[in-house]
């Protein structure tokens, strides 16, 4: 089925948390998340951390492979900070990025990658969750 968001893409990210580095991590995601809420073209950012396994879950929706794009143009140094305080465990895209973007993330993230093509569904905007 080709509908008018066959092009989104969303990102799991399964990060670990350096052991004792909760609080920092914490601040640099916060960070980071508040300046791709205000400057960001993600649809969707939300950040679940499990304390007691060290690990923390980042899913991040995107309405096509340029929106990624510009996304690491201008969030760079947030993720850098980010990755101080933690590794990249698995990276899961839902949905089928363009090559050089697909690249990119084998390129920046060193971890296990699974793809899942998008099949069908849809989305709903201008909700709070």
């Amino acid at each position: 089925m080709d509908t008018p968001d066959s092009g989104l893409l969303l990102f799991r990210n399964t990060m670990r948390i350096t052991e004792g580095h909760l609080d920092a991590f914490r601040r640099a995601i916060e960070q980071g998340v508040g300046y791709v809420e205000e400057h960001g073209p993600q649809l969707m950012v939300e950040v679940f951390i499990d304390e007691e396994q060290h690990l923390a879950h980042s899913f991040q929706l995107f309405r096509d492979s340029d929106a990624v794009r510009a996304h690491w143009k201008m969030s760079d140094p947030y993720i850098q900070e980010v990755m101080k305080h933690c590794s990249i465990e698995r990276f899961e895209i839902f949905g089928e990025p363009d090559p050089d973007v697909l690249a990119g993330i084998r390129d920046a993230t060193g971890a296990d990658l699974r793809i899942a093509p998008r099949h069908t569904g849809f989305v709903r905007f201008g909700g709070r969750g």
